[in-house]
């Protein structure tokens, strides 16, 4: 479900949705996870919303693109995963290596995902975006008053 959408960023809620890897397995989420995306940086992040606390999912993206068929961008297989109790860690390093050198990354693409994950940390860092409890819960609360507001038609 869209919730914001401008020229800026992109922020949505999906719950129990269909994901289709590019293998072609696919998954249904299992618990609302408010996305994030803005023009301006090389990531988005995934705010899952789970019983145990909030955690949140960071792919290193390109910015993202909105047209008639879908949301894309290129990610970069380099990831960071914030823990409910605040722990982060880099994923993935070893696929950002073998994809950077199998699709011939260029040297500038690889200092903007470096200088990327130096943003996406202070963002973690100061709480910015979607990485501030007030961001979850406003999102959050629009996604179930608009859930709430379709149900009753």
């Amino acid at each position: 479900m869209v919730l914001k959408n401008n020229e800026d960023e992109f922020i949505g809620c999906n719950d129990h949705t269909l994901v289709i890897e590019d293998d072609g397995r696919r998954w249904v989420t299992r618990e609302p996870a408010i996305v994030y995306f803005r023009k301006d940086y090389w990531f988005n992040v995934v705010t899952m919303i789970r019983k145990g606390g909030v955690s949140n999912y960071c792919n290193l993206a390109s910015p993202y693109v909105l047209d008639e068929e879908a949301l894309k961008y290129i990610d970069y297989d380099l990831d960071v995963k914030v823990y409910p109790n605040g722990d982060r860690k880099l994923l993935d390093v070893d696929e950002y290596e073998r994809f950077s050198q199998r699709w011939h990354y260029s040297e500038d693409t690889k200092q903007i995902i470096q200088s990327s994950v130096l943003t996406l940390t202070d963002w973690i860092d100061q709480g910015t975006g979607p990485f501030s409890d007030e961001f979850i819960n406003i999102w959050y609360n629009r996604y179930l008053e608009l859930v709430n507001h379709n149900n009753r038609r």
